[in-house]
C-alpha cells in the first residue's frame, strides 16, 4: 500500500504565537517536524498542509512538498483538503502532528502498521501508559479504553476508568506500567483514505461536542479506530516553556 504522511501547519497559535516558524535552533519548528518524519520508512510520501504563505515558503526552502489549503476547521480537515487538492492516490494517510519536533519515526511505522494488519479498522493511532496522578486528573492529557483487541471503545478528557472502589495513586504505586489500566492517547493518526475524506461530512457528535474531541465523531459514527501501545510519547510543542525545553534538549544533543 502506498503510504503519504501529510504534516498540518497553521500559523497562528493561541499560547505560541507563530511557533511552526520558530528557528532558535537554526531549523524552524516545522523543519524539524519534517525531517523526523523523512526518517520513518513507512512513508512514501510527505506533504506540509497550510493555509500560511509564510510557512509554505519556509517548506519549500528547505525541500518539503507543500499543499496549500483553506482555513480548515481542523488538522483533519486541512489534510482532507490536501489530499483533495493535490489528487493524492494513496491508500494511507498518516496525520503527523506539526509541533512535535522530537516524534519517533518507529511510532509513524507502527501506527502505519496497525491499519495494514487491521483491515476492519478505518482508522488507527497510539496511546501510552499513565505517567503520574496529575495525568489522570488533566483535562488536558486526553484518556483512552480498549476492548481486548486493542479496539479504541472511548476517549475522554475524563479519567477513565473511574476506580470506583480505591485510590488510583495506590494502584499506580503498587503495580508496574504494564498493568495500569490507564492509557494516554497520543495525537498521531492514521486513516484509509476513503474514510478521511468522508470525516470532514460527518455531523459534530453529541460527544464530539461535550470533549471537544474530533475522534468521538468517528466512534460515534460507529467506525472502528485500531490503537498500538508505546512505552513513552514525544513531547508537543505548545508554550513558551515547552519550546525552550526542547531547544535545550536540542542543543545538548549536538554538544553530545
Amino acid at each position: 500500500m502506498h503510504v503519504c504522511g501529510v504534516i498540518p501547519a497553521r500559523l497562528q497559535s493561541t499560547r505560541l504565537p507563530r511557533k511552526m516558524l520558530l528557528r532558535e535552533t537554526g531549523m524552524t519548528l516545522i523543519e524539524h517536524t519534517w525531517r523526523q518524519a523523512k526518517l520513518s520508512t513507512a512513508l512514501d510520501r510527505i506533504i506540509i498542509a497550510t493555509d500560511s504563505q509564510e510557512i509554505a515558503a519556509a517548506a519549500i526552502s528547505f525541500g518539503a512538498e507543500v499543499a496549500m489549503t483553506g482555513e480548515e476547521n481542523s488538522g483533519t480537515e486541512r489534510i482532507a483538503s490536501a489530499i483533495k487538492e493535490r489528487q493524492i492516490s494513496s491508500e494511507i494517510i498518516v496525520n503527523i502532528q506539526g509541533d512535535e519536533p522530537e516524534i519517533d519515526p518507529v511510532h509513524i511505522n507502527l501506527v502505519v502498521e496497525l491499519l495494514q494488519k487491521n483491515p476492519q479498522a478505518e482508522m488507527s493511532t497510539l496511546a501510552r501508559t499513565l505517567k503520574s496522578i496529575e495525568e489522570l486528573h488533566s483535562p488536558a492529557c486526553v484518556k483512552v479504553v480498549l476492548t481486548a483487541d486493542q479496539r479504541a471503545l472511548y476517549f475522554s478528557r475524563s479519567p477513565i476508568p473511574y476506580y470506583r472502589d480505591g485510590d488510583p495513586q495506590e494502584f499506580l504505586d503498587a503495580h508496574p506500567p504494564v498493568m495500569h489500566p490507564w492509557l494516554v492517547h497520543l495525537g498521531i493518526y492514521c486513516y484509509r483514505r476513503d474514510f478521511l475524506l468522508t470525516i470532514p461530512k460527518l455531523p459534530v457528535s453529541t460527544l464530539e461536542h461535550f470533549e471537544k474531541l474530533e475522534q468521538l465523531r468517528v466512534l460515534q459514527a460507529g467506525a472502528q479506530i485500531q490503537v498500538g501501545i508505546v512505552s513513552r510519547s514525544s513531547f508537543g510543542i505548545d508554550t513558551p516553556a515547552d519550546y525552550a525545553a526542547f531547544v535545550k534538549r536540542f542543543q545538548s544533543n549536538i554538544q553530545t
